[in-house]
């Protein structure tokens, strides 16, 4: 073990100079908690497990991590590590130091990275959202006072581009506001990414003048790194305004390069495989943590969970996450949460309760699983939507609106 003493709790951290990350570690048998924070910190910032003839002690002064607390009860410590440490607008070599070897050490039962606190000057080191919650999809559509009604093609793929252009057309010509392609869409035999997008922009502008509603669609453009810039370019070309980028799989570097090119485009962050690393309580990262890096990457929609879906989270985690994305946070503009995963108009009042109006309401299986159809799905899923802005119980709403009877009839009987 390293002879410098990185346990410090009598410390006061200086939050406006220093990184603090919690933690909740699990020591395996033989180790002390204290033993184990110490090395966690030598190992995330400048040390090793043996003491170094390089490493002077003024250096370690300097820059070394700092165990400020530590609770026996519940295994959590926190640790302040010098913002010097850490490359300005670099997420991938912040998680490189942070959330990097440390999981992997042996002397760990297991280790979960709960929440990180950064500088402002740091915060302000990377662009954030470009167009945020104010300035993005509820501008651009002109709602304000309702959540988004937003839709998934489904299936997932299968569909051709021509297939997925009249799917997008009838869902939106029946009240949906936003459409996605699906995390695994890209560009594929039967669905070419460039004729989808020529087929479906083409559909939306005419169910934007049929019907004098702006309308969005979001194509995936996930891929290597050159390939999302030339997809995205594309897009903005052929007059298109959002793109999705699965930001897990592709990685921060991905993201941030995307962010950095300025496009007029708004960035739909999928969280696809989060999970392997979020959803146990003891071991990997947070979601908050990776909402946090989202929001500093520069994403304007960030998929955060639903509560009352098909997907993993939750209350207290969803809210905490959505609570964060639309607060003040060191001049950074805000993220519009997002619900997807299992959702149908019959959960819709429970979600706005819980989530409030200020997200987007994404419904796949809910709107083209309908017994009438994807246009049906659609009427029922905006219908629901008016219900909780009227407040009229969906029952008393589906009196006049037969999709949504339906759907009732179908979800929940």
């Amino acid at each position: 073990m390293s002879e410098f003493n990185y346990l410090h709790l009598d410390y006061q951290p200086d939050y406006n100079k220093e990184i603090v990350a919690q933690f909740l570690v699990g020591v395996k048998e033989g180790c002390t908690l204290k033993e184990t924070a110490s090395q966690i910190a030598a190992e995330s910032s400048i040390g090793t497990w043996t003491y170094l003839e390089t490493l002077s002690q003024e250096t370690f002064n300097e820059l070394g991590a700092k165990v400020f607390s530590i609770n026996k009860e519940t295994g959590r410590i926190k640790i302040a590590y010098s913002v010097k440490t850490f490359e300005k607008g670099n997420l991938p070599q912040l998680m490189s130091a942070i959330g990097g070897n440390i999981f992997g050490m042996s002397l760990l039962d297991s280790l979960r990275l709960e929440d990180i606190s950064f500088p402002p000057h740091y915060i302000k080191s990377f662009p954030g959202p470009q167009f945020g919650v104010a300035e993005g999809s509820f501008a651009k559509t002109g709602v304000t006072d309702r959540p988004l009604v937003g839709s998934i093609v489904k299936p997932k793929v299968g569909l051709t581009s021509d297939q997925q252009a009249q799917v997008a057309a009838e869902v939106f010509r029946n009240g949906v506001d936003i459409i996605k392609d699906d995390e695994n869409l890209t560009s594929l035999s039967f669905n070419k990414f460039k004729e989808r997008v020529w087929k479906v922009l083409k559909k939306k502008k005419e169910i934007e003048k049929e019907t004098g509603q702006k309308k969005i669609y979001v194509f995936n453009v996930t891929g290597s790194v050159d390939t999302i810039v030339k997809r995205a370019k594309f897009i903005e070309e052929q007059g298109g305004r959002c793109v999705m980028i699965d930001i897990i799989t592709s990685g921060w570097a991905a993201v941030q390069h995307l962010r950095n090119q300025n496009l007029n485009l708004i960035i739909h962050a999928h969280r696809a495989g989060h999970a392997a690393f979020t959803r146990s309580k003891k071991h990997g990262l947070s979601m908050l943590v990776v909402a946090k890096l989202a929001r500093l990457a520069g994403v304007d929609q960030l998929h955060t969970g639903t509560v009352v879906g098909k997907m993993e989270g939750s209350r207290e985690e969803v809210t905490t996450i959505n609570k964060f994305l639309n607060k003040k946070w060191a001049g950074l503009k805000k993220v519009v949460p997002v619900s997807s995963g299992g959702l149908h108009p019959g959960l819709v009042p429970e979600l706005v309760n819980l989530l409030g109006n200020h997200i987007i309401i994404n419904f796949g299986g809910g709107i083209h699983g309908h017994p009438d159809g994807s246009g049906a799905g659609a009427r029922a899923a905006r219908q629901a939507i008016e219900a909780t802005q009227e407040g009229l119980s969906l029952k008393e709403k589906a009196v006049d609106a037969p999709a949504l009877k339906k759907a009732l009839d179908y979800w929940l009987n």
